[in-house]
């Protein structure tokens, strides 16, 4: 082994069970099936099920922690990431954290202040950016084939109810302003991918707005007007009402146009010269298997700990894409242009 290079971990511990737990805990048996598993939850949870042997379920941080885990992956609700991370990022523990980082910016800087003072790994589970297609895109943005990147055009938005079937989606994260849920924190994916593709954000005009379809007490809807550093400006709705789901980019250039599509995981290229579209990645015709991206994202996540690559993106990054969504929630609060 290179001189500090670490192997990979013989236990992590992973915090929250609901839906994107249980997607972590089953990427986790999936590429290091040897590994010990440790589950935090909340206490007065019902006994989980359906969770395989070997693996140990505590309800006190200060036990889990004690277990000595040699990584962690944060899949509790965004209220309580930072709560949760913060004992362990004192400890050292590579940190994977699910998008968002927190559910505000206030707060995040004694997270990233302790990963730094332990060397300690923080990255933060932007899980799109480990779409092929996706990547393809921003590959094509380096190489020019659009010449100079005007405007960013993104959609996207699913009915909630949809989100989870066999739940009721009132009782989910999504819908609870006191569980982190609203349209511009579970769809901040998208918030995320257009300052990946397009730079940094320098202001934000936004609409929110609950249309009350939806028994709910945050925002289900959203239409951000950004402007970035670099010149580019994108428009960006996002929504928890469209049947049938919906997550498009449109990227228009002085010499041609990008497409992403999320839902076939699709990307094409129309250049003026050629007059005519051409794939950057096909779709199959196959099911989808989005476990694909958490697994390319997990083994990142690895090569971090194993100090082969730098975290990605790390938590300066994300705590950048909170500062936009405070910048939008301002925004649509005072109906002002807010600078982030």
């Amino acid at each position: 082994m290179v001189e500090g290079e670490r192997s990979n971990p013989g236990r992590i511990l992973i915090a929250g069970l609901g839906s994107i737990g249980r997607r972590h805990l089953a990427t986790v048996r999936s590429v290091l099936p040897d590994c010990e598993v440790v589950l935090l939850r909340r206490p007065g949870r019902p006994p989980p099920d359906g969770l395989g042997p070997g693996i140990r379920v505590l309800e006190d941080p200060e036990a889990a922690l004690a277990t000595h885990p040699e990584a962690a992956i944060i899949a509790n609700p965004a209220p309580f990431h930072v709560a949760t991370a913060l004992p362990l990022a004192r400890a050292g523990v590579p940190l994977l954290v699910e998008k968002p980082l927190s559910d505000r910016p206030e707060g995040v800087d004694a997270l990233l202040a302790a990963c730094a003072e332990t060397g300690g790994v923080l990255q933060v589970g932007y899980c799109l950016r480990f779409d092929p297609s996706l990547r393809a895109v921003k590959e094509a943005l380096a190489a020019d084939a659009i010449g100079r990147p005007l405007a960013l055009h993104i959609e996207v938005g699913q009915y909630l109810p949809d989100w989870r079937p066999g739940t009721d989606y009132r009782d989910g994260v999504s819908a609870r302003a006191d569980l982190g849920g609203g349209v511009l924190l579970e769809l901040s994916h998208e918030i995320d991918y257009a300052r990946w593709l397009a730079g940094e954000v320098e202001t934000v005009f936004a609409r929110t707005a609950r249309s009350g379809a939806l028994d709910i007490d945050v925002e289900d809807t959203a239409d951000l007007i950004l402007d970035f550093e670099n010149g580019i400006d994108a428009n960006l709705h996002m929504d928890m009402l469209c049947r049938p789901a919906v997550r498009v980019c449109r990227i228009n250039g002085t010499a041609g146009t990008l497409y992403w599509d999320g839902i076939r995981h699709e990307s094409r290229l129309f250049h003026f010269d050629a007059a005519s579209w051409q794939p950057l990645s096909r779709p199959t015709k196959r099911k989808i298997d989005t476990s694909a991206i958490f697994k390319r994202q997990f083994r990142h996540f690895l090569s971090a700990i194993s100090g082969k690559e730098a975290a990605w993106p790390d938590g300066e990054d994300a705590w950048r894409t909170l500062e936009v969504i405070r910048a939008a929630r301002e925004s649509g609060r005072t109906g002002r242009k807010v600078v982030v």
